[in-house]
């Protein structure tokens, strides 16, 4: 039995849930996170039904996921809010969340929740991912929650545009104001990094460093905007290996230099697409970064390199974007706190 009496702050259980994993937050009636909870439960590795037993019903798996992450939480509060953003709501979640056209708002994004119904239990609330039609449609799922959370802050309330960069597997750049989102571009930055190191030649000779090799990184970002940058992506990528083969560059260096050189090309796109100062006619939009901090600092060194600002780092913009939208929706009301029931399975 669990002493359940620190759970009566309660106002919203937030989850984070994509294909590899299952974040799960208790917040209060700020959006502060009092506690949190990480499970290896993405849409992609459910825990299994116990043994002898079969899933009669499609959401099973999901169902034990949850209760697993925060079933006490519940258990405690029963009248409880949830609201999930992220993979949870792909045609291979628990339930669909169909997409929105962009242009959008947090307002619209808060009127188009999923609902998936838990039999006598509160529902499971779904946040809708982003379609941007066009001869070359792009789509995001989750990372609609980052932005929104980055918008939140007072500092970028203005009226003007912010650059929103969310690095990644699929890197993300937004243009978005005042809980707008106008548009976005997609690069699959971290998804080719990995094959190219994993499935091709390239990753036979390289060995993993001790330490971030800064210098081999800087290296690849110079090589994506120099003299020789005409020759592209693709060529680029072989000398990886030539540096490697003459004994230019280490193996521990490699798999940063190669880095550097896919960042540097997507740094190059994005500069087309958005000058940045003094070339841009007008002054530049704020930048703020949103993901792990590695991966945020190397995209720092490298927005820099190309004639950047300095960009800002958010810290728990999903969740501030989860907070914001359940608000949004109406799922955290004015009123008192719900009370903990007497009893709950401890974590």
């Amino acid at each position: 039995m669990a002493d359940t009496a620190h759970l009566s702050d309660t106002r919203l259980v937030a989850l984070d849930w994509g294909t590899s994993a299952l974040r799960a937050f208790r917040l209060d009636d700020q959006g502060q996170v009092l506690e949190q909870r990480h499970r290896p439960w993405g849409i992609m590795n459910l825990p299994p039904a116990p043994a002898g037993h079969t899933d009669t019903e499609p959401g099973a798996a999901f169902e034990r996921a949850l209760q697993d992450a925060c079933g006490d939480w519940l258990a405690a509060l029963p009248s409880l809010p949830v609201l999930a953003c992220g993979m949870v709501g792909s045609a291979q979640g628990w339930r669909e969340a169909k997409y929105l056209d962009t242009p959008t708002s947090l307002d619209a994004l808060a009127r188009g929740l999923t609902v998936v119904h838990r039999g006598n239990a509160m529902p499971l609330h779904i946040v809708p991912g982003l379609l941007q039609r066009g001869a070359l449609p792009n789509v995001m799922r989750g990372e609609e929650t980052q932005v929104l959370g980055v918008l939140a802050d007072a500092a970028l309330a203005g009226p003007g545009p912010v650059l929103v960069g969310l690095p990644g597997t699929h890197s993300k750049w937004v243009v978005a104001r005042q809980h707008r989102i106008e548009q976005f571009h997609t690069f699959m930055t971290g998804e080719v990094f990995a094959a190219l190191r994993e499935h091709t030649i390239l990753g036979k000779t390289m060995q993993a460093p001790a330490a971030p090799h800064d210098t081999a990184f800087a290296q690849g970002l110079q090589v994506a905007r120099g003299s020789d940058a005409a020759l592209g992506l693709l060529s680029h990528i072989f000398s990886t290996r030539t540096l490697g083969l003459t004994g230019a560059l280490p193996a521990t260096a490699q798999a940063d230099y190669l880095s550097g050189l896919l960042i540097g090309h997507e740094m190059a796109s994005l500069a087309r697409l958005y000058p940045p100062a003094p070339h841009a006619s007008s002054s530049p939009m704020p930048l703020v970064l949103c993901g792990e901090a590695d991966l945020c600092r190397r995209y720092a060194i490298a927005l820099q390199a190309y004639g950047f600002n300095a960009p800002t780092v958010a810290a728990q913009a999903t969740v501030s974007g989860l907070w914001h939208i359940a608000r949004a929706a109406g799922l955290i009301a004015p009123g008192p706190l719900p009370t903990p029931t007497t009893q709950s399975q401890a974590a």
